[in-house]
């Protein structure tokens, strides 16, 4: 497993459409990753140490794990099958390891808020995994191009068909992060 951190939730100025960038704690890759909007609202929030006047659903279920003597853990992307991600949420409760079946999105939201590890699967990484043009490298061209996206190649070859969808909204994204509103 890889360990990685949130580095971006991105916005399509084009479709609207939200991407959150896992990247890579040790290397240089991202694991772009599409979201809802309210998701990415509440992944924002939590990044930015926001704080909402009622309790959004992951707060709630973190507040219930807890009352209920559970520890969250880490939470992982485990698989990518017909171009959808999924993730495990990882508990423990007396000890006992218990893994529960999750979308990445609602995952990353409940890790960001518990601040716990988010682990990516190194074979899901090698399939959907990027490299980003470097920030420096960016700032030498227009100033709103997209990021250029080198493919990570694998043993496990994903057809060039399968990664446009990602290409698209990651070209037609607005660079500036949410939390610069």
């Amino acid at each position: 497993m890889i360990e990685t951190v949130v580095d971006s939730i991105r916005v399509s100025l084009v479709t609207q459409h939200r991407v959150v960038l896992l990247r890579e704690v040790h290397g240089d890759r991202h694991l772009p990753i599409w979201i809802g909007p309210f998701e990415a609202e509440a992944i924002a929030m939590a990044i930015q140490g926001m704080t909402p006047a009622r309790p959004l659903p992951y707060d709630l279920l973190r507040t219930i794990i807890a009352e209920l003597g559970a520890e969250i853990r880490e939470v992982a992307v485990t698989d990518l099958a017909q171009e959808i991600f999924y993730a495990r949420i990882v508990l423990t409760v007396n000890g006992r390891r218990i893994e529960i079946d999750s979308r990445p999105s609602d995952a990353i939201a409940l890790a960001v808020r518990a601040k716990v590890p988010i682990y990516v699967d190194e074979s899901v990484m090698d399939r959907a995994g990027v490299r980003l043009e470097s920030e420096e490298e960016s700032e030498s061209e227009a100033e709103f191009e997209p990021p250029e996206i080198e493919r990570v190649e694998s043993e496990e070859s994903i057809s060039e068909a399968d990664l446009s969808v990602f290409r698209e909204v990651i070209e037609s994204l607005d660079l500036d992060d949410l939390d610069k509103k």
